[in-house]
């Protein structure tokens, strides 16, 4: 397969023409039926630049979903959630119809709504990676209903409700993802555990290596190939804390081994940790420990 010149859709109207299929009703918004897509059998792999907000459930599709540098983990019946403006490449494998849908909807459309700020919420949409929603079939038909029901309203008569409707309809639809994709991570509980292990061990041996800098959270996603979002929601899953509470605990221990097994100063230990400032050091220090460094050093003596 060859990789295709990148395909950029600014447009819900434009997203129609490129897939070949009739005018939407709604200019900013729309729901697009799968199997009405006409599959072309091409080597080509198909790079496209969405520029508003995509969710799909596709079900017999025969190929491969790439968004950034990470494969998609697809299977029949599952969801997957694209951002604006981020690239996604599709390969095609047989000619087999894909059954299903596609929502999308452009940030104009929900501008003037508390679900354009709150839409930042919903990490699904900030995966940088191939963590997809896996269905049950029951979840599968709530999900199908909203889905229904939100097509239904924007191909009806458009009027003075129609914009408030449909918005709330897609918040209810991200609600329903949210709470499913949180029992995905008790269901798909081995895959999680694996990578909080992982996740603990690069922790670990990040201080017990020379430490170049304060550790963020994206330094820990990135060497684990998720998204910070992602690894927040996972960790807060399985431990209650996302992941900036597991770094700053292991910071506080490596600061304690520090100041009861070395003559660094306060200051020394501060800088070697990674902090510009000893008053920032001092700062997170007392409010893990209730002590502040200089007094729980005094008390090893």
């Amino acid at each position: 397969m060859k990789n295709s010149t990148p395909f950029f859709l600014n447009s819900v109207s434009e997203l129609h023409t490129f897939l070949k299929i009739r005018k939407p009703t709604h200019p900013l918004v729309s729901v697009v039926r799968l199997d009405d897509i006409a599959v072309e059998n091409s080597d080509d792999i198909k790079t496209i630049v969405y520029n508003f907000y995509t969710v799909y459930l596709k079900k017999n599709f025969d190929g491969k979903i790439k968004y950034g540098q990470q494969y998609y983990d697809f299977d029949n019946g599952i969801m997957t959630f694209f951002a604006p403006k981020q690239m996604l490449s599709v390969e095609t494998g047989s000619s087999q119809k894909t059954e299903g849908w596609m929502l999308v909807f452009h940030p104009d459309f929900i501008q003037n709504y508390g679900l354009a700020k709150r839409i930042r919420e919903y990490g699904f949409f900030s995966y940088a990676t191939n963590e997809a929603l896996h269905l049950s079939d029951r979840e599968e038909a709530v999900i199908t209903s909203l889905v229904l029901n939100l097509q239904q309203e924007i191909e009806t008569m458009i009027d003075g409700y129609t914009q408030d409707l449909v918005v709330s309809h897609i918040e209810l639809l991200l609600n329903y993802c949210n709470r499913f994709y949180n029992r995905q991570f008790i269901t798909r509980k081995k895959a999680s555990d694996d990578l909080f292990l992982k996740f603990e061990n690069l922790l670990i041996a990040y201080f017990q290596h020379e430490i170049a800098g304060l550790p963020t959270v994206q330094y820990f996603s990135e060497k684990l190939s998720v998204s910070p979002h992602y690894l927040n929601d996972m960790l807060k899953n399985l431990t209650g804390q996302t992941t900036q509470p597991h770094i700053q605990h292991q910071l506080i221990e490596k600061a304690k081994e520090l100041l009861s097994m070395t003559n660094l100063s306060v200051s020394e230990i501060s800088y070697q940790l990674g902090f510009e400032y000893p008053q920032s050091f001092s700062k997170l220090f007392k409010k893990k420990t209730d002590i502040t460094p200089t007094k729980f050093k005094q008390s090893l003596n």
